[in-house]
């Protein structure tokens, strides 16, 4: 697997997270005749991975691909979506080209569970928030995969069983993040095209979130041609809203222009765009993190924290959550902004697995005051997504330095306290 590859361990900020598009897996890979041989009856995670392991581990590239997905994909095609995560989460530990591109693999999961129909909210049960949730939005890629129209009511329906007051607000935002991911992918990826159907979301935090996921599917699909959505929405007799489905001549990425796709955006898609345009740079510019830093600091007004953001978020995959490479990398941008590449980077750490306490670990070894209380904000954030109660997110909080507590707590929005400093950092952001 290449570094290049490497890099794409997301989202979601998103993705998220963290998408995506091959030439077929359970939906129809092209290279189908590796398989390692899945047992009938109950199925022991960890005895398929190390039986899938061995099946696989020698083969190279997209072969090596090919394999591991073919035998995880079998599994939610079976309906054992939690034997496919389980095992996943197994090779991961054997094979670090696999956890490289666990959401990548996760994705392929998800889109076999969503292929076997019936309601999303039920389908996601299976699946779980490990690898960048990657599962949950292969879900709503199959589901736009099977879908005749689409138009605002149908885009405002998919994932209103996440929206009551009692509703898991994690799961909300992977369902219309999906939704992103799903509308890039089904109009030939034309991202002006799925941005303007995600502006049929009624609410403006569904809106944004769907926004990030049409950006993320945007670069996946140039820079993973072999994840799992590549082949899904390309039937020639599908419809949307009236017009007929056809491959789109938008230009993902441009080699002359780092900012390219933001370059061209109009104002409310710039943040949700920055928020993923590292990725770009770093695809063009072979991993280089000080030259995507550099890159960074060319990028309009407000927008070169947010790419910052972005790149804290790519240095989490590329450094593989390695406390002490991710701080060195971090510390290759502009001072200024280094802050905000604490926020990608540790928001991405609780985004793998949806722990908070991933995240509180690396605050605790994040160099200097205003790294620091970014950190700790954006954890807090984090955590604001994963519980609904105040009380919940308070105890999630708990663990952080006790100079950096107000932090978290207000990035969770348990406290309307702001602490000074931080104030400061964020009225220069704009935040």
């Amino acid at each position: 697997m290449s570094t290049l590859n490497g890099k794409f361990v997301w989202p979601v900020i998103l993705a998220l997270g963290v998408v995506l598009a091959g030439g077929g897996y359970a939906m129809g890979r092209k290279n189908q005749s590796r398989e390692a041989s899945i047992p009938a009856g109950p199925m022991d995670s960890t005895a398929l991975a190390q039986a899938t392991y061995e099946h696989c581990s020698r083969l190279n590239g997209d072969a090596k691909m090919d394999c591991y997905s073919k035998t995880l994909d079998s599994l939610a095609t079976r309906g054992e979506v939690r034997v496919a995560m389980g095992t996943l989460s197994r090779l991961q530990l054997l094979d670090v080209d696999v956890k490289r591109d666990g959401h990548v693999y996760a994705h392929g999961i998800g889109i076999s569970a969503g292929k076997r129909g019936g309601d999303v909210a039920k389908t996601f049960a299976m699946c779980d928030e490990s690898n960048q949730s990657g599962c949950y939005h292969g879900v709503i890629q199959a589901y736009f995969d099977a879908a005749k129209t689409i138009g605002p009511k149908e885009v405002n329906a998919l994932c209103s069983a996440f929206r009551t007051s009692a509703a898991d607000q994690w799961l909300r935002f992977q369902c219309v993040h999906g939704t992103g991911h799903g509308l890039t992918m089904i109009y030939g990826h034309d991202l002006p095209k799925a941005l303007t159907a995600c502006d049929y979301l009624a609410e403006t935090w569904d809106r944004r979130s769907c926004y990030g996921g049409a950006f993320m599917e945007n670069i996946v699909y140039v820079t993973n041609p072999h994840s799992p959505a590549h082949d899904l929405g390309s039937r020639s007799e599908m419809h949307m809203a009236g017009m007929d489905h056809a491959e789109s001549d938008f230009k993902a990425i441009d080699p002359a222009d780092p900012l390219y796709p933001c370059s061209i955006m109009a104002e409310q898609y710039l943040v949700s765009c920055y928020e993923m345009q590292t990725s770009v740079m770093l695809y063009l510019n072979r991993g280089n993190i000080g030259a995507a830093a550099k890159t960074c600091d060319t990028a309009p007004g407000k927008m070169k924290y947010v790419c910052y953001q972005s790149l804290g978020r790519d240095i989490s995959s590329y450094s593989l959550q390695d406390y002490d490479k991710s701080i060195a990398m971090c510390s290759l941008g502009t001072p200024k902004y280094q802050p905000w590449c604490y926020v990608g980077l540790v928001k991405n750490f609780v985004d793998l697995n949806a722990r908070a306490d991933d995240g509180l670990r690396f605050c605790h070894k994040v160099p200097a005051l205003a790294n620091k209380l970014k950190c700790y904000e954006a954890v807090g954030e984090q955590i604001g997504n994963l519980r609904n109660e105040s009380e919940a997110r308070r105890a999630l909080c708990e663990p952080s330095e006790p100079a950096y507590l107000p932090a978290c707590l207000y990035g969770a929005r348990v406290s309307s306290e702001e602490p000074l400093l931080l104030g400061k950092l964020n009225a220069e952001a704009g935040d």
